[in-house]
């Protein structure tokens, strides 16, 4: 496998040979060999931080064997350079797109605190809209109250100045008038 995706130089450009001398495909395999048990050692490793390799622990070697007899793996190991250059393209642009993912996510986290901060705007406008109609209201209220006592005031004077109330004195003066004249009748009385 790994033999086949190792370029040879030719005149014609990069083709995979098929004449290749023995001690070369020896070497592959031990390089493979080699390769796989520092895989393994990296992978048990618990002190060795697997995000810093993602690609070592995040495709394994049964992955690799299923994606080499997939068509596009086929496809990959006769143009090595279609290969190299797909691999190039996703190594150049997991910088982008993990630039754009960090953009996505600060967006929305902007959003979010964007819609909180408003939120609070709104609520704090509102907040000081209602203050300013109370305090309006109550000046309205204290105008109001103050012109209805004014009218009540000014009012009863007026009514009390038409229509004026009639002494007592003067009420019990002409009761005072008949006890008067009911006394003088019975004092003829007994003059005679």
């Amino acid at each position: 496998m790994v033999e086949a995706l190792i370029p040879k130089e030719t005149g014609v450009g990069f083709r995979m040979t098929k004449e290749e001398p023995p001690s070369t495909s020896k070497d592959l395999q031990e390089l493979q060999k080699k390769l796989s048990l520092l895989v393994e050692s990296i992978q048990n490793n618990s002190k060795v931080d697997f995000l810093a390799l993602p690609f070592t622990w995040a495709i394994t070697t049964t992955q690799m064997v299923a994606f080499m007899k997939s068509p596009v793996g086929q496809y990959l190991d006769r143009h090595p350079f279609m290969a190299l250059t797909v691999l190039v393209f996703v190594v150049m642009s997991a910088v982008p797109v993990g630039f754009f993912l960090l953009i996505v996510v600060l967006t929305s986290l902007a959003a979010f605190v964007g819609v909180i901060l408003l939120e609070g705007l709104v609520i704090s406008v509102g907040g000081l809209s209602l203050l300013c109609v109370l305090c309006g209201l109550s000046f309205i209220s204290l105008a109001m109250s103050g012109t209805i006592i004014v009218s009540y005031v000014v009012v009863s004077s007026l009514v009390n100045y038409w229509f004026p109330p009639r002494p007592l004195t003067q009420q019990n003066s002409s009761g005072d008038c008949q006890l008067a004249m009911k006394s003088a009748d019975l004092e003829g009385l007994y003059q005679e």
